[in-house]
């Protein structure tokens, strides 16, 4: 392999496999592999696999199957696509099959999902909203992606939020998934934050007043961020989020900071690293105001699980789970964290 197509392989497995790829899927493909420029193309084949997959279910009317197929698909579209920068033409043309493919699975999902579009800036931020069963109004998590993940990779999360009665709205917002073509990385997140605050307290079937925020990665500077700035998030998870991203740049992989300079809209990388260092909690730490949850993993080859232990500190209250085998993420240890996250939110939120 070539050191960019090792390094996806060696970072990235365990969160493929834990948010819908089967590892047979994962070898199959990454065994198949020896240059990272072939990576599109070759998720995008398997991806089509499984779209034909759902499409025949539609034909034949096996709507949950097909539901099931077109989400997984889009997964693997996305896996595709999701630091694929080298080659924007193809890195787009998979990220419009995956926006299909989660389209037309929407309604055949359990719950079913509805596709949303919130103005913002100029453009929109794209949303998934789900309500759990039973009438409403209802608690709602806003589930912020980041860098290089979108909502269609949050199949899986929603799922324990829902099956608690919480509602979920799945967001990409500016550098993320539909929205990046529009809006670049920004570090106040707390303005779009603010706005997609508004648009689910507005929601008949949303309680305005019994509202999270969760974010895993970059979202998990993000989440924060957010509940720095509005006093309507009743509690916050972030999840292996960097205090301040600029000062953890030398550690990144070059995929990662390749990908931040393309989404940030910055000319190399040096003026990358400058537009990191402007996504930092300093000063904001002390405006946190709800219950916060900050799960790290200590084995975190992206982000130092110190900074997440800082802004565990630095929040009176806060509540740190520092997993000592934990990756960044924290997949490979899904069990460990993402159930305990959940009844977290639902005690906090019901």
């Amino acid at each position: 392999m070539d050191d960019k197509l090792a390094s996806a392989v060696s970072h990235w497995a365990p969160r493929f496999t834990t948010n819908g790829v089967t590892v047979g899927d994962f070898e199959r493909i990454t065994s198949s592999l020896d240059r990272w420029a072939d990576w599109c193309a070759a998720w995008s084949a398997v991806a089509g696999e499984h779209e034909e997959l759902g499409r025949v279910a539609l034909d034949d009317k096996r709507l949950r199957s097909a539901g099931a197929h077109l989400a997984q698909a889009a997964v693997y579209y996305h896996f595709a696509k999701f630091v694929f920068v080298e080659d924007l033409e193809q890195m787009r043309a998979a990220h419009a099959l995956a926006v299909r493919c989660l389209n037309d699975a929407l309604p055949h999902l359990d719950p079913p999902a509805e596709r949303v579009e919130i103005p913002f800036d100029g453009a929109h931020m794209v949303g998934v909203l789900r309500l759990p069963a039973g009438p409403g109004p209802h608690p709602a998590v806003l589930l912020v992606p980041g860098l290089d993940s979108t909502k269609e990779e949050f199949r899986s999360t929603e799922q324990l939020f829902l099956e608690r009665g919480l509602a979920t709205l799945s967001i990409d917002g500016p550098g993320q998934g539909e929205a990046e073509y529009d809006l670049p990385i920004r570090g106040d997140w707390e303005v779009p934050g603010r706005v997609l605050l508004d648009w689910l307290s507005a929601h008949p079937d949303i309680k305005p007043d019994r509202l999270a925020v969760w974010g895993v990665s970059l979202g998990g500077y993000y989440a924060p961020r957010i509940a720095s700035g509005d006093r309507r998030v009743r509690a916050c998870v972030a999840l292996c989020g960097p205090y301040n991203f600029g000062k953890v740049w030398d550690g990144l992989p070059e995929l990662t900071r390749e990908t931040f300079r393309v989404r940030s809209r910055t000319s190399d990388d040096d003026a990358a690293r400058r537009a990191a260092l402007e996504l930092g909690l300093e000063g904001r730490t002390g405006d946190i105001a709800c219950p916060l949850l900050v799960v790290v993993g200590k084995r975190d080859r992206l982000i130092p699980w110190r900074d997440g232990a800082r802004l565990a500190e630095e929040v009176p209250g806060a509540r740190l789970l520092a997993i000592e085998t934990g990756n960044h993420g924290c997949a490979n240890v899904a069990p460990l964290h993402r159930y305990l996250t959940a009844d977290w939110v639902a005690d906090a939120l019901i």
